[in-house]
């Protein structure tokens, strides 16, 4: 064989696409479409996935096309609260932030993203508005319910502090979580001020913090992973086991996804001498 044949009977995987959800925000009079950069370079490094942010923008937005041309979805954190009328809540506090037209997209994203086996990976906001999506209730205010205590940051101090391991999160034993962590439990950056109150038909408890809150959650059946997690894995995800694990599993998942809908598969040329 010369040198300028070539084979092609090893393949390489198809990069799978991944929809990153955003916020909307007003930046110098502008109106944006954010999605913090830890959630983006988790996807592309973590997963080895292509992110693709997802416009909060509900006006004309089909999720059931979007969703067929994606291998999976990230759902991201953010400062603001989902509308309490999604879950049949009483009215926020006056001053409360919420983004009305990202619960828009999500909540239907969230849901056809699952039905059509596509993986999803829910992240702090992201796993209250799973929950929600499949009919669960929320907590607006977690530091004010008897019993439960302040799982909001100390935002006066700098984000890598914020950020830093400091919660006990207790896995259900034989879950997934148990399994990655190979542990009973794990210290995360759980930084929150909504939280799930009643648990959505469906979903089942992966793990709680020690008074008693629920701080992940997965569906139950799915078809690939579809995990909720209150604490943030993307923050500095290779310095954390855990994390790594989490991103990996999910960039396989959506992997699995793309090789199943039928994407080319990309060709590895070998030159071989003759």
């Amino acid at each position: 064989m010369s040198l300028n044949e070539t084979r092609f009977d090893a393949v390489v995987p198809p990069t799978p696409l991944v929809g990153v959800t955003t916020c909307n925000k007003v930046v110098e009079q502008l109106h944006n479409f954010v999605a913090a950069e830890p959630y983006v370079t988790a996807v592309a490094e973590g997963a080895s996935a292509l992110p693709m942010l997802i416009p909060s923008r509900p006006e004309g937005f089909d999720v059931e096309p979007l969703v067929a041309r994606l291998d999976g979805l990230v759902v991201t954190g953010s400062r603001s609260n989902v509308e309490p009328h999604r879950y049949g809540g009483p009215n926020s506090a006056p001053g409360t932030l919420h983004d009305p037209a990202r619960d828009a997209v999500t909540l239907p994203l969230i849901r056809m993203a699952v039905a059509q086996g596509c993986p999803v990976f829910a992240i702090c906001r992201g796993i209250q508005e799973f929950n929600v999506a499949f009919g669960g209730t929320l907590h607006q205010e977690v530091h004010t319910v008897p019993g439960l205590v302040d799982h909001r940051p100390d935002r006066s101090r700098p984000l890598d502090e914020q950020f830093a391991p400091s919660q006990r999160v207790d896995f259900v034993e034989g879950g997934l979580l148990a399994a990655l962590a190979g542990s009973n439990h794990a210290i995360v950056n759980s930084l929150h001020g909504q939280g799930i109150d009643q648990v959505a038909p469906g979903l089942i408890v992966e793990a709680t913090a020690p008074d008693g809150l629920v701080e992940a959650v997965r569906v139950a059946g799915a078809e690939r992973f579809a995990l909720g997690v209150q604490w943030h894995p993307e923050w500095r995800f290779h310095e954390r086991p855990l994390s790594t694990a989490l991103f990996r599993l999910f960039g396989e998942a959506c992997r699995d996804r793309a090789m199943a809908r039928g994407r080319p598969p990309r060709p590895s040329p070998k030159t071989m001498t003759a």
